[in-house]
């Protein structure tokens, strides 16, 4: 079950940036793109940590790609609050669609 507090987090996220940018279809759309920037951090972060780019060698470990990836669910949490949707039951859902799908019992 995931923690109270980052249900908080994502809701004072939201408010936070609806007082900033507000909540137009502009600024969703921005909201929704954060998804890909936050995507490329992480894998920028996975080429890092295989060393693959040859100038810089290895610059990541895989908590670094961890941590992008949780920048990546929690960003995805606040887009589907921003939508005016509740990213609690949708990840709920999400979670029984996927459980029904691979439940071999």
């Amino acid at each position: 079950m995931v923690d109270e507090s980052i249900w908080d987090s994502v809701r004072t996220s939201r408010g936070w940036l609806d007082a900033a940018n507000g909540t137009g279809d502009a600024e969703l759309t921005c909201r929704i793109l954060k998804l890909t920037e936050e995507s490329g951090e992480v894998a920028a972060a996975w080429i890092g940590t295989l060393g693959q780019n040859p100038r810089k060698g290895v610059t990541h470990s895989r908590e670094d790609v961890a941590a992008e990836l949780a920048d990546v669910a929690f960003t995805a949490l606040v887009a589907i609050e921003s939508l005016g949707l509740d990213a609690r039951s949708l990840l709920h859902a999400c979670a029984a669609k996927v459980r029904a799908r691979t439940d071999t019992t």
